[in-house]
This record gives C-alpha cells, structure tokens and sequence, in this order.
C-alpha cells in the first residue's frame, strides 16, 4: 500500500472516529447527569456508583466471580504480609 493511500486510510478513519464520538457525546452527558442525580438525591454515593459499574462491567464480560474473588484474596494477603490459607486466629 502506498503512503498516499495509507495517509487517505488514516484521514478517513479520523473522520469516522470523530463523527462516531461526536454521536456518543449527548449519551457521555446523559449518563454524568444520572450519576449527579443519583448522588444529588443521596440514593446513592460516589462509591456506590462505582462498585455498582464494576459490577456492570463484570457481568457483561462473564467474569467469573469465584476466580477472581480468590485471586483477590491471595493478592490481599500478599500486600499485607499475610498467609491466604491461615484461617482467623
């Protein structure tokens, strides 16, 4: 391919990505101003919103939750010095 063609691809494709996020734009702002009512109406906090996203994400990527919580666990041991099979004393 040429470099002319390829500086055309990429021209084009710029193009596409920037009408593509200029549509997604009235959404990002839709979806601030839920997390702002959310807050606003002390439904939910912050942290809250947070973890519920986590959650959201989790489920739409199939993350099994048994593995990772495990995962978790050893890690959380291993930052604080601790031993993930010693039950507590």
């Amino acid at each position: 391919m040429s470099d002319k063609n390829k500086a055309q691809h990429i021209a084009e494709y710029i193009q596409s990505i920037a009408a593509i996020e200029e549509c997604m734009e009235p959404y990002r702002e839709q979806r601030k101003e839920l997390r702002r009512n959310y807050v606003e109406n002390k439904w939910l906090d912050k942290d809250e919103i947070s973890l519920a996203m986590k959650a959201f994400r989790m489920l739409q990527n199939n993350v099994d939750f048994d593995n990772l919580s495990e995962i978790y666990e050893n890690l959380s041991y291993t930052m604080t010095g601790g031993n993930p099979h010693d039950l507590e004393e």
